[in-house]
């Protein structure tokens, strides 16, 4: 299994891309640490050990510095090391204009999106950076590159994401640490986009692919960044988007 013996965190893994994403490393071989906040763990941690894996629930807030620190320690004293980070805690977008938004309620979401992918990433750079190894994985979203009436905030702190990460990889690129986004389109089930079969069955009609994505294709992707075969990538945006979306 080409994860075989490695670790990784996932936030936001209980529910939608961030539990697929779980279930794909955990099938891949990686020992996987499942969080969240004030979701249920148990149906993700309850999949991976009925297939075999190994994992454990540790819930906790992705933009909390002490909660991230304490999920970091936990997963060291519990597996030895880190070896892969999937930021996948996402919050439900607002849809609002720029018309509509006050300062306070742009900063906020602004706030919620960035703190949710600084912390984690500043609780394990440390490890990272000892080992000399390690892969981060950040789940943004197309609207940071292609524009989304009423999004303006949502896509603003995506666009502010995709950045933080290309700084990351530059910054810990040698110290053997890669940092990669993977940008949904329109998802299944995914909580931050909920629309109607209709929806989905519109959008998918003028989609190259021809449907919109369910989230086990967004965790194939992240799987692939967390294994060997993407180990010469690092500051790459990848949109998962059935060609909605190009780069």
């Amino acid at each position: 299994m080409p994860l075989q013996g490695k670790v990784a965190i996932v936030t936001g893994g209980a529910q939608g891309i961030g539990r697929a994403a779980c279930i794909q490393l955990a099938k891949q071989g990686a020992k996987v640490a499942v969080s969240d906040f004030e979701r249920d763990l148990t149906a993700t941690v309850s999949e991976i050990k009925a297939n075999g894996g190994e994992a454990v629930a540790i819930p906790a807030d992705a933009r909390s510095k002490e909660q991230m620190e304490q999920l970091a320690q936990t997963v060291i004293r519990t597996f030895g090391r880190i070896d892969v980070l999937v930021c996948g805690a996402r919050q439900i977008a607002g849809t609002a204009s720029f018309a509509e938004h006050s300062w306070e309620t742009f900063k906020r979401e602004l706030t919620n999106e960035l703190k949710a992918v600084f912390e984690p990433t500043k609780a394990v750079i440390g490890v990272m950076t000892e080992q000399q190894s390690g892969r981060i994985i950040y789940l943004s979203g197309t609207e940071g590159k292609d524009p989304t009436p009423h999004y303006i905030a949502f896509g603003t702190a995506k666009g502010g994401l995709d950045s933080f990460a290309r700084y990351i990889a530059q910054e810990y690129g040698p110290y053997g640490i890669s940092a990669n986004v993977v940008a949904p389109g329109f998802v299944r089930s995914d909580e931050a986009f909920m629309i109607s079969e209709e929806e989905s069955r519109v959008i998918g009609g003028f989609t190259p692919l021809g449907r919109i994505a369910e989230p086990e294709d967004v965790a194939g992707v992240i799987a692939f960044l967390a294994g060997d075969g993407a180990r010469f990538l690092t500051g790459t945006y990848t949109p998962v988007a059935g060609g909605l979306v190009m780069e």
